[in-house]
């Protein structure tokens, strides 16, 4: 089981308790956007995930965890490595911190860190990436803080609202390996 400990907050694997908080999450419509969901997520499909939320990252292809911030609290958001690919030693990378005044208290910050060093060190990855649409002004500064550079624009790549907007990719090469 995974824990990463940071300054102020924690990284654990997801348990069944997580339940609801994650149905909160999928089906925020506000989140959509950045989740690249389209339809809503039922409590059975969940708990069928959460069943499973065991495997290894090698096995699953991803790896999610709980943002917390004391032992004693539930989680406040998620962290995730997706499209693992271990023969070219990368992953994607995401990050979501549910409530509004829980944002801008260096959270994400700590938990993308955590994540970071977690992946280039334990898991030996070569680079990480995140897709961004361009008009999330505050993930954007979030990645470059920790070094990750645009390497391109996908041109009309989400339709939100009825309108189509851009998104960036960013990418993130460990120099250490």
């Amino acid at each position: 089981m995974i824990t990463l400990k940071g300054e102020n907050i924690y990284l654990r694997a997801l348990e069944p308790q997580d339940l609801e908080f994650i149905y909160s999450i999928e089906n925020d419509e506000n989140i959509w956007e950045v989740s690249n969901t389209q339809t809503p997520y039922s409590r059975f499909l969940i708990k069928q995930y959460l069943e499973n939320a065991h495997q290894d990252i090698y096995e699953a292809k991803q790896l999610r965890l709980a943002i917390c911030q004391d032992e004693d609290f539930p989680a406040i958001g998620l962290i995730d490595l997706f499209d693992f690919d271990p023969r070219n030693n990368r992953a994607g990378i995401g990050i979501v911190v549910q409530k509004e005044e829980n944002q801008g208290k260096n959270i994400g910050s700590e938990a993308l860190q955590l994540l970071i060093k977690y992946s280039f060190y334990n898991l030996n990855l070569h680079q990480l990436y995140a897709n961004i649409g361009v008009q999330n002004v505050a993930s954007v500064a979030l990645f470059t803080k920790f070094g990750f550079k645009k390497i391109g624009i996908k041109k009309d790549w989400i339709l939100f609202h009825n309108h189509y907007q851009d998104e960036a990719i960013f990418q993130l090469i460990n120099k250490q390996i």
